[in-house]
This record gives structure tokens, sequence and C-alpha cells, in this order.
């Protein structure tokens, strides 16, 4: 699934919810009879699906909008986001050393495959939290999305929040290292920042209540499990 894409339809999050709720004129409760908040009035009832075993409901589009779940942002939401830009901007400070340092092809294409996944997720997080900006003072505790600025992720003391992040010493021994060296370090290194990203997302998932970022930290999981694989096999 592309990242941007599943940020729109988070961001549509109410309507995706919703969609359950089948908005259909004219509808007929079981009885045959049109629903008492029916197309009578002008307006098109919503019918509801109840659980496994249940009978469906007519609902008034009114009564179906105070059922919508709702899916607000809190404060797991705000940190996942904010550390995972954070989190990504350091990979690809990363991976943007592996072209002239890498000896390996199999490594070079792994870099440019990371890079290109994070940077469009990079800028759909970024889409979200200009949608869904941390309310006021509370940006500061979340872990990694302030303080370090748009230097790729690589300064600042907001790494322990952040498990799996590159110490500046393992950078720089990195922008040192050439060949096969360089390959050995930068899986390593890359192997330990996708297994930190994963618990980050695990977190996004169990404490958090917003479908976009679901659907960005599920992505996550998926797309990062399936590289920590490959370059195991690699190393």
């Amino acid at each position: 699934m592309d990242m941007a894409k599943g940020l729109l339809r988070g961001l549509a999050g109410a309507a995706v919810v919703s969609a359950t709720l089948l908005a259909l004129a004219g509808c007929q409760d079981d009885d045959g009879k049109t629903g008492a908040n029916g197309a009578k009035d002008g307006r098109n009832p919503v019918i509801a699906p109840g659980k496994p075993g249940e009978r469906a409901r007519t609902l008034s589009p009114e009564q179906a909008a105070r059922e919508r779940p709702d899916d607000t942002p809190n404060a797991a939401d705000q940190t996942y986001v904010r550390g995972m830009i954070e989190h990504h901007r350091q990979a690809l400070t990363m991976s943007a050393l592996a072209p002239d340092r890498a000896s390996a092809e199999a490594v070079k294409g792994l870099a440019e495959r990371i890079a290109a996944a994070q940077k469009p997720e990079i800028g759909a997080m970024e889409k979200w939290l200009a949608r869904y900006p941390a309310p006021s003072g509370a940006a500061a505790g979340t872990g990694g999305g302030g303080g370090t600025g748009g230097t790729g992720g690589t300064g600042g003391h907001d790494h322990g929040a952040m498990p799996g992040m590159a110490t500046e010493q393992q950078l720089k021994e990195l922008a040192d290292a050439r060949g096969t060296d360089f390959d050995r370090l930068f899986l390593k290194l890359m192997t330990a920042h996708h297994e930190g990203a994963l618990k980050m997302a695990g977190q996004a998932l169990a404490g958090g209540n917003n479908v976009a970022v679901e659907e960005m930290a599920t992505e996550v999981v998926a797309t990062q499990t399936a590289e920590i694989h490959r370059m195991r096999a690699l190393g």
C-alpha cells in the first residue's frame, strides 16, 4: 500500500469508519416498512449493520453521526508521528552514504529502496502533523519531534526516547567505513534501526486512536519487517 494514499484514506478516517453505515435511499426495515427516520422527510436513512447475530438498525443521519467512532489523535499518535519523522530522517542519512562507500550491489540497492520508501512516508507524516498539530506545549515531550531541526536526525538528546537510533559515534564510524566494512556496519546499524521502528509502531498501534496513524504504523511494520529479513540474509 502506498503510504501517501494510505494517509489520504486515513485523513478521511471518519468516512472510512462510517462507510460501514450504508446510506440507502428509501430503505426498508426487516418488516418491509419505511424506517421512521427514512425518506418520508426527504432525507436518506442510514442502515447500521448489527453485530453477528444482531439485526441491522435504521438511523437518521444525525444518529449515525453521533454513533460514528471518534478517531481524534491522542498523545500516542502525536508521539509516534513526530518520533518516526526523526527516525526516518536518520535512516535517509545512513542510506545516503551507501552509493559511494558500499561494495556490495545488494547493499546499495537496499539503501536505495529504503530511501525511496521513507522519503514519501516522511512527507505523509508531515502532512498529518499539519492537519493535526500538537496541543500548545505538548510537542516538546513527544520523543523526537523537536529540537533537532532538519539535520537528518543525527543530533540531539532525544535518541534515548527512540529505539534503534544510531549514536553520533556510530554514524561517524559508518561515514568513515569503506567497502565490506561499510556493508557490514550498515547492515548492523540499519537492522537495529528497523527493529526500533517496529517497537515504535507497536506502541502506536497499542495506544493510538487515529485511523491514519494506524495505517502508517501498519505500513512500517510490513515494509520494515521484510527489510529486516533481507538484511539478515545479506549479513
